[in-house]
C-alpha cells in the first residue's frame, strides 16, 4: 500500500499513525497538493490528501475511508469493543476531526487578501474551533482521553488536532486555555508511533 500526502496534514498523519498501530506495512510518499500538483494528479486526479493506493491499485480518498480500509486489511479496529465506550470514542473522534477541520479553515482564511476576508465567517470558524477544543479539554480532564497504553481513535484524533493547531495557528490556540488537552497531546507526541510520523513541511 502507498499513502500519499504531506505530514503537515492532520488527516495524513492520523491515517499514518493508525495504520502503524494496526501493524500494517505501507509506503509513505510526501507529495504536496499545492507544490506538486502534476505529480499528485498522476496518483489521484482528485489531488486529495491523503490518498491511499491499495495493494490492487485501487485509489482511496478521504482519511476516514483509508482508515476503514486499514481496519479491513488488519482485521481489527483500535476502537473499544464495549458498546458505550465505542460510542464515546466515536464522539471524541468526531470532535477531534472537527477541530482539525476548523483549524485548516482558519489557516486558509487568513491566507486570503485582507479585502477578501469575511469577518463573520472568520468569527464562526474560530468559534467552532474553540468549542471543539473546549470539549476535548473537558474530556481530557475527565480521563476520557489518554496516551495509552492502548491508543483509541479518539485519543489519536485529539492529539493530532492539537498538534496541528499549535503548528499552524498558535496565535489562535493558547496552551493555557486548554491545559488538559495540551498535556494529553504532549504525552502522545512522546510516543514512538507519533515520533515516527512527525508534523513536517518538507
Amino acid at each position: 500500500m502507498l499513502l500519499v500526502g504531506m505530514l503537515d496534514s492532520p488527516y495524513v498523519r492520523r491515517a499514518a499513525i493508525t495504520g502503524t498501530l494496526l501493524g500494517l506495512e505501507f509506503e509513505h510518499r510526501s507529495v504536496s497538493v499545492f507544490r506538486h500538483m502534476p505529480e499528485f494528479s498522476k496518483i489521484n486526479p482528485l489531488i486529495k490528501a491523503p490518498t491511499l493506493v491499495a495493494d490492487d491499485g485501487t485509489v482511496i480518498s478521504e482519511s476516514l475511508l483509508i482508515i476503514q480500509h486499514f481496519e479491513d486489511v488488519a482485521g481489527r479496529s483500535l476502537r473499544p469493543t464495549e458498546a458505550g465506550a465505542r460510542v464515546r470514542d466515536l464522539s471524541l473522534t468526531g470532535i477531534g476531526i472537527v477541530a482539525a477541520d476548523k483549524a485548516v479553515s482558519v489557516e486558509y482564511e487568513r491566507k486570503r487578501p485582507e479585502e477578501r476576508r469575511y469577518a463573520n465567517w472568520q468569527e464562526r470558524i474560530l468559534t467552532q474551533l474553540h468549542t471543539a477544543l473546549d470539549l476535548l479539554d473537558q474530556a481530557a480532564k475527565r480521563g476520557e482521553l489518554s496516551a495509552g497504553p492502548e491508543l483509541r481513535p479518539g485519543d489519536i484524533a485529539a492529539a493530532i488536532a492539537w498538534g496541528f493547531c499549535r503548528f499552524v495557528i498558535p496565535e489562535f490556540v493558547e496552551e493555557a486555555r486548554w491545559p488538559a488537552l495540551a498535556a494529553q497531546a504532549r504525552a502522545c507526541e512522546a510516543l514512538d508511533v507519533f515520533k515516527a510520523w512527525p508534523i513536517d513541511r518538507e
